[in-house]
Order: C-alpha cells, then structure tokens, then sequence
C-alpha cells in the first residue's frame, strides 16, 4: 500500500484539554486566565446576571392557552372538480386517486365560487360559495349523512 494511496480522513478527533503542556491545551486548557468562565459551567440562558430574557417575557395568559393546535383543512377549489364526470360521487379518496390532494391528506374543504358544469355528488366540507356552486350545476352536498351541510372550519 502507498501513502497516496491511504483514504482522506474527514473528520478530526476532539483536542483532549488539560493533558499536560505536550498537547498545546495545558494548564488552563484554552479558558484563558480567571473569570467566571474559566471556572465552570454556566446556564445556557446566563446573561451575567441581568434579568435573563426567558424572565423578561410576560407569561401567556388567558382561557384555552393550552389548546392543541387543530389541523387546518386542505383548500380545494371547485374548479378542480371539473375532472369527475357526471354523477360521480366525490369523496377524499377520490381527490387522492385523481392526485388533487396529497395521499397524506385527511382533511379536506372545498373552495371558492367558480363554474361547475357536472352534476356531482360531493361528500366533503364545502364553503357556501362552493355548496351552491356544485347546487347550480345540478349535484347535491352530503357530509356526514345529512344533506346540503356547509361546515365552518
């Protein structure tokens, strides 16, 4: 084996401190001389004794602070239901099959007030504007078994 050979080394060990003045990192091992620093650890947040920032915010007050954050559904426009023919129920399967949503996707709510030209039957949370965009064209919304529902969400 030649010494051209030999694979480059990328990384590099970690300088072992205070291993006597042969390592270059003796006596006090790269802290300098004297100080609060050069002592021991301090806080990650220690501002050298003024008030630290985390102390300075006000705390987070009020009803429902600790609320989970709701997933926001997926903004779909009633344009792309131009895609289904006629009479096609429309469900979040569907919108993932024709790739109109991620297959990750769960929640869905369909948009806006655009034309509709195909009488669909739509199983999904819809807007008004979109609940009577898909009425004007001849189809019918039905979310959760009730008909002509328009969720707020």
């Amino acid at each position: 084996m030649n010494l051209t050979q030999l694979p480059k080394t990328v990384t590099y060990s970690k300088k072992r401190l205070g291993r006597g003045y042969g390592s270059g990192k003796a006596k006090t091992a790269g802290r300098g001389t004297k100080g609060q620093k050069a002592r021991g650890t301090i806080a990650a947040g220690f501002e050298g004794g003024q008030l630290p920032l985390i102390k300075r915010l006000p705390f987070l007050r009020g009803k429902g602070r600790n609320k989970a954050r709701g997933v926001k559904p997926y903004p779909l426009s009633v344009a792309a239901l131009h895609v289904f023919p006629k009479g096609t129920d429309v469900t979040i399967a569907k919108l993932k099959e024709h790739k109109l949503i991620n297959p990750n996707t769960t929640n869905v709510k369909i948009l806006g007030s655009a034309m509709l030209e195909t009488a669909l039957v739509v199983h999904i949370h819809c807007s008004k504007a979109a609940k009577i965009a898909i009425e004007k064209a001849g189809g019918t919304v039905i979310v959760d078994g009730i008909k002509g529902v328009v969720h707020n969400s």
